[in-house]
Parts: C-alpha cells; sequence; structure tokens
C-alpha cells in the first residue's frame, strides 16, 4: 500500500518543480495593481461572494454523494450489493463526470455558460431527489447519472465568478478555491442526517445544494456593477494611498 503513495507523492512534488521554474506569462488586466486590493473588497463584488458559496456546496454536494456512494447501493430497497460489488458501479459516477466535461465543452461554445450551469444543476438535483424517494434500480441509476451532469460545475462557477474582476481576480480566485472545503463539510452533515433520519431521505441535501447552483446560474452570476464598481474603487483608493503622492 505504501508504495503507490510514494510515487504519487514523487510525481507532486516534480510537478510542483516544474510549475515553480516555468515562466508563465503575466495576465494583461489581471495582475495589473496586485497586492492592492483585500479579501474583503473582493468579496463585497456580489457575484463573486455568491461564487463562492456555490463551489462551497457543489463540492460538497458531489463529495456528499461520491462518499456514501457504496453505502446507498448497499441499501436493500436500492441494490442491496456487497461493498465490493457496489464498488464497481461508483466508477460511473465519476466516470459520468469525465465523459460530461467532454459534452459540456461543446455545448459551452452554444449556450450561455450561466444557463447551462442552471441545467446541469437542475439534472442533478431532480436526480438526486428521485435516488431519494424511489427504490431498486430507478434510484440505484439516478444517483449514479449525478455524474454526467456534476461535470461543468466546478468551472463554469469559476469563471462566472471571478469574471470583470480585473485586479480583484486574484483575491477572488484564492476565495474560490477556499470554498472547496464544502468537500469536508457537506459529507460531515449528511453523514449526521444519515444517523437520524437515514440513507435515503440524507440526499435531500445535496440535492438543495443543487438548487442554489441553479440560483446562481441563472440569477447570482449576474454582475452588479455598483458592488464591482465599488470595490474596484476602493481598491484604487488603497492603491493610491500605498504608493504616496505623485507616483503615477
Amino acid at each position: 500500500m505504501q508504495l503507490p503513495y510514494v510515487g504519487l507523492a514523487i510525481a507532486l512534488f516534480v510537478l510542483a518543480g516544474a510549475i515553480w521554474l516555468a515562466k508563465l506569462p503575466r495576465l494583461a488586466g489581471v495582475e495589473e495593481g496586485q497586492g492592492t486590493g483585500t479579501y474583503g473588497q473582493a468579496f463585497a463584488v456580489r457575484s463573486l461572494a455568491l461564487g463562492v458559496l456555490g463551489i462551497f456546496l457543489y463540492v460538497g454536494a458531489e463529495v456528499s454523494i461520491g462518499s456514501f456512494l457504496i453505502n446507498f447501493l448497499g441499501e436493500p430497497q436500492v441494490a442491496g450489493l456487497a461493498e465490493a460489488d457496489a464498488a464497481k458501479y461508483v466508477s460511473y459516477y465519476w466516470g459520468g463526470a469525465m465523459v460530461g466535461r467532454f459534452i459540456g465543452a461543446a455545448l459551452l461554445q452554444r449556450v450561455d455558460a450561466g444557463r447551462l450551469l442552471a441545467a446541469c444543476a437542475l439534472g442533478a438535483a431532480l436526480l438526486t431527489a428521485l435516488a431519494a424517494v424511489s427504490t431498486g434500480s430507478v434510484a440505484m441509476w439516478a444517483a449514479l447519472a449525478v455524474g454526467l451532469f456534476n461535470s461543468i460545475m466546478f468551472p463554469t462557477i469559476f469563471a462566472l465568478a471571478v469574471a470583470g474582476l480585473g485586479p480583484l481576480t486574484g483575491k477572488g480566485s484564492s476565495l474560490l478555491i477556499m470554498a472547496i472545503v464544502g468537500g469536508a463539510v457537506i459529507p460531515f452533515a449528511m453523514g449526521a442526517l444519515i444517523d437520524g433520519v437515514g440513507m435515503q431521505p440524507a440526499f435531500f441535501l445535496p440535492a438543495a445544494c443543487y438548487l442554489y447552483i441553479v440560483y446562481y446560474g441563472l440569477i447570482g452570476s449576474r454582475p452588479t456593477h455598483e458592488s464591482l464598481g465599488e470595490a474596484l474603487t476602493t481598491a484604487g483608493t488603497a492603491a493610491g494611498a500605498i504608493a504616496g503622492p505623485g507616483t503615477p
């Protein structure tokens, strides 16, 4: 068991070293004013703040379903599979996410990103709710099919949340990356629900997370120019104070 993890650690160190040595191009309009904005100024932008919550809930929902999928398939009223047999089906969940990435990439060339995000999140919410209330093969394949709809959510939420942030993009990106802690918090909450109300009813928690992402795709991701302008003005004022008078 140790050898694969040692090999993985070595590969990650090599990759980290390669990235550190790489001379990546500077992004025009993004790094300008770097270091002058604050996390508070970035978080004041409504579309970013709602996107941070979206990443938190999305990662939490995806990890929750994936974490309890073997137990779910082992439920007598669902499939009654032994752990070894149920584990074979988990690949359909994660494999669906991979297939969906290719389909989603093609669709994003033609469909508005926010609308496509909302459609995928609605599909995931309906399938998760179906898994919570149905039995047998319907519940089983509904849960497995959620992976297909998960496919574009993370990159699309991320892109919508940082759109137009300008010099606050770095801070905004950091907040979005930190939001993946939802992958630790939501599964814990779902585990508590499973202990309290049972396996299938607990699936309504990730369904609720996906419904929020529907809202974000349709409404929450639309930038509010007033809040963005206020944040950028504050950042510019801070930059002037740091630079001092007479600095171009």
